[in-house]
């Protein structure tokens, strides 16, 4: 029987902004000990017995960045060859036409017996060793043909999860997010647990089931899939959906579509050190107090502050006289908060959303397939870059027509085509792009090229690009 792990990596994560942005959403913030929470999902599903590959379905917009992720751990577990499987999405449409979209996918290629284990991207499991036995009962389960969904044992009347009612594996019913007086009832019974989003199902059972009460999930994802760019290799394949098709599939949850409708859903309840991480007061639960409760990443004096959480990697924080804080900084925005309000941070994050602010999309750091930049500063008419581009990695064949450039190589070795010209610019050395003229960038050596770009024109903006040629699939074709 194969097992495969299929992480579910999409949303804003917007209540926690200002780290999580659209183009860098919740599954890739960095915990104390330097891996993602992506990583730990992916780790969690490889080190599993019986797993032949793995299967992510997110944004393609977030392919070059999961990609480079995942080639950071994937050594340590000792499955460097483990195949990784995508579902590129051109936009989100709910985990319903996800999960529709991976059991076709595992269906045809492993068969129908062939069971997904759905994992979200953006969760935290401490327990190894209690998730994989949670794992093997599913297995269990799903083998005899049942959808499983992970039921966690509450532990307090949370109000801001879903429950499911159980008997042993029997689900009596699915349960919207219950008021603090409901939630403490449901607490006291022992018949409730915390819905987790998790499933495990032999691909066949789902696309049975999804035909029986969510057909036209089911077809829209069919039609999609059948118009969309496959590309298949040993260990990297992709299945890019098709936008025009894709906007007509219904926007909905797995769980509204199919198992609160459904009579071939169990349950496994379990005990697993499970948090959804939903708000910067639960992040912040992951870091030790001091004596006075004040939990700090980064660098902080305190002076009669307590019971506040303080996050910042790149410069001093200092909080005089306050409690009950959440105090997060990045190099573009700073976050200050009532601990106790930390779930109302998503309004901030729609705010900007509404306004257009940049600030809800990107960091001043902007990740790229070829590598990052970082605006360091900009004014009327000048924008100064940080540049840097990965071994072997190159920007797009490209013009501008409002602004020229003038790179500065910092470290590494630049290969140029600058019109007619190409030439190789190394450390300590410059060259100068005019407005107008087709240019490309590209590393050709081991180490990180490093450079500093200064723009000047009378329009700065990212989408005075125009490309000719791009190996990432960004030009016209």
């Amino acid at each position: 029987m194969k097992l495969i792990p299929t992480i579910l990596c999409g949303g804003a994560g917007s209540r926690l902004w200002p780290v999580s942005r659209e183009a860098h959403p919740k599954p890739f913030i960095r915990l104390v000990d330097g891996q993602s929470l992506l990583q730990k999902a992916w780790l969690r599903g490889a080190v599993l017995p019986q797993v032949t590959e793995m299967l992510t379905v997110t944004n393609r917009e977030l392919f070059f960045k999961t990609e480079d992720e995942y080639s950071e751990v994937s050594g340590p577990v000792g499955k460097t060859n483990l195949p990784n499987r995508y579902i590129l999405e051109p936009f989100g449409r709910n985990t319903a036409p996800a999960i529709a979209a991976a059991a076709m996918q595992i269906a045809e290629k492993h068969g129908e017996d062939a069971c997904l284990l759905v994992l979200a991207a953006d969760h935290l499991i401490a327990d190894q060793t209690a998730f994989a036995e949670a794992v093997a009962s599913a297995l269990g389960l799903a083998q005899q043909g049942k959808l499983v969904t992970f039921g966690i044992r509450p532990d307090r009347p949370e109000t801001g999860f879903g429950y499911i009612e159980a008997d042993g594996n029997e689900v009596k019913r699915f349960v919207e997010k219950p008021d603090f007086k409901t939630a403490g009832e449901y607490l006291a019974s022992g018949r409730f647990l915390w819905n987790s989003g998790m499933f495990c199902f032999q691909a066949g059972a789902m696309l049975k089931e999804m035909q029986l009460h969510c057909p036209r999930v089911l077809e829209a994802v069919k039609r999609s899939i059948t118009v969309s760019k496959k590309m298949e290799g040993e260990a990297v394949s992709q299945l890019e959906l098709d936008a025009d098709t894709f906007k007509e599939v219904p926007d909905d949850s797995i769980d509204y579509a199919l198992m609160e409708k459904s009579a071939n859903v169990a349950v496994v309840a379990c005990e697993i050190g499970w948090s959804d991480i939903g708000s910067w007061s639960a992040l912040g639960d992951l870091t030790a107090a001091d004596a006075a409760g004040n939990r700090v990443e980064g660098e902080a004096i305190l002076y009669e502050a307590s019971n506040c959480y303080i996050q910042s990697a790149d410069r001093l924080v200092a909080a005089v006289g306050v409690k009950d804080l959440v105090i997060i900084d990045t190099p573009d925005a700073l976050l200050v908060a009532d601990r106790n309000s930390s779930q109302n941070v998503k309004h901030v994050f729609a705010k900007l959303k509404a306004e257009g602010h940049e600030a809800h999309r990107l960091h001043s750091t902007v990740h790229r397939p070829w590598g990052t930049y970082t605006v360091l500063e900009e004014g009327s008419h000048f924008k100064i870059k940080r540049i840097e581009v990965k071994p072997g990695a190159s920007l797009s064949l490209q013009m501008h027509h409002h602004r020229s450039e003038h790179w500065i190589v910092v470290s590494g070795m630049a290969k140029v085509v600058n019109g007619q010209q190409e030439l190789y610019v190394q450390t300590n050395e410059s060259t100068y792009i005019p407005a107008g003229h087709k240019h490309r960038l590209e590393n050709p050596g081991m180490l990180p090229l490093v450079m500093i770009e200064v723009q000047s024109g009378e329009y700065l903006g990212e989408d005075d690009i125009v490309r000719f040629d791009d190996k990432y699939g960004r030009a016209p074709q």
